[in-house]
């Protein structure tokens, strides 16, 4: 059977995936998408800690669906973090577990204080 399928599966989570994580980041910016991107923050920190229950904590569908697509394809070895397989495959840079997990957190908390700020007590725009 051919990869093609696989290949396409592949490089539309490394788009969606990381357009997703570009949101979460950076959504809280434009006021149309500040509601939006609470959400899907909220969502992610749920799927870490609720799911992490299940799965260990930090668990992503997302990730684990697209590290399944890889194996299809025969990668193995695959790193710990998503981060650490985005940054390895976008730049070629490899960084340790503990680098891209603080990196993670760190955004995390940093896009989720402004967007809570933002959706909250931001004071009203003036005409």
């Amino acid at each position: 059977m051919s990869h093609l399928p696989w290949q396409l599966i592949d490089y539309l989570f490394v788009v969606g995936h990381t357009a997703l994580i570009l949101f979460n980041l950076m959504g809280w910016i434009w006021e149309t998408t500040r509601r939006w991107n609470l959400v899907t923050l909220l969502f992610t920190g749920g799927s870490w800690l609720l799911l992490g229950l299940f799965y260990g904590l930090g668990y992503c569908p997302l990730t684990d669906w697209h590290f399944n697509v890889l194996h299809h394809l025969g990668e193995s070895g695959l790193p710990a973090s998503y981060i650490q397989y985005l940054v390895e495959r976008l730049s070629g840079l490899i960084i340790s577990v503990k680098l891209a997990d603080t990196l993670t957190l760190t955004g995390y908390l940093a896009a989720l204080a402004i967007s809570v700020y933002s959706n909250f007590f931001r004071p009203p725009k003036k005409d």
